[in-house]
């Protein structure tokens, strides 16, 4: 369990592309000397301001295509800084846009700034902690495994905060 990960060159000779580094480290988000991957958790999280964004025929489109873009960014980033590069950060935005995307199949749509909070912090706990499969994906050190860890972060992260708001609420409904 990494809480900061080091800016760390693998390798000098290589140089990634201007799109790969635009792209993966979200407007160079991922350069921030320390903690980029909450950095780029929040970026994604900024999304969310816009209401559209929580529609499922904008977010849905946009979690494919950044997911799918990230996977062959990730792989250009990867030769440059090693396994897991810090400075990649679309898998925190990707994986945060999950975990909200799955807050709102449970609650149709509605979410406050305290929601978007929770969700924040949930997924941030399940991305340090990587539970099962998630840790797999990390492992494999590929960029696939790259973006696929947060996928599954986010899934357990929206899962768990929706369960909670629930629980919480029966509780105060009842008392």
């Amino acid at each position: 369990m990494r809480f900061i990960k080091e800016k760390a060159v693998a390798d000098e000779s290589v140089k990634a592309d201007l799109f790969s580094r635009i792209f993966s480290s979200c407007f160079f988000i991922g350069y921030i000397p320390k903690a980029s991957g909450t950095f780029g958790s929040l970026f994604g999280l900024l999304f969310f301001l816009i209401d559209d964004f929580r529609k499922p025929e904008i977010l849905i489109p946009a979690i494919i295509v950044c997911f799918i873009t990230g996977i062959f960014t990730s792989a250009v980033m990867m030769k440059r800084y090693g396994d897991d590069p810090s400075v990649v950060v679309i898998d925190e935005v990707v994986g945060m846009w999950i975990t909200v995307m799955v807050y709102l199949f449970f609650t149709k749509g509605e979410y406050g700034i305290y929601t978007l909070i929770l969700l924040f912090f949930a997924f941030r706990f399940f991305d340090i902690v990587k539970i099962q499969p998630a840790k797999f994906y990390d492992n494999s050190k590929t960029a696939f495994g790259v973006m696929m860890d947060d996928v599954i972060a986010g899934i357990y992260a929206g899962v768990s905060a929706f369960a909670l708001v629930y629980i919480v609420s029966v509780i105060i409904t009842h008392t």
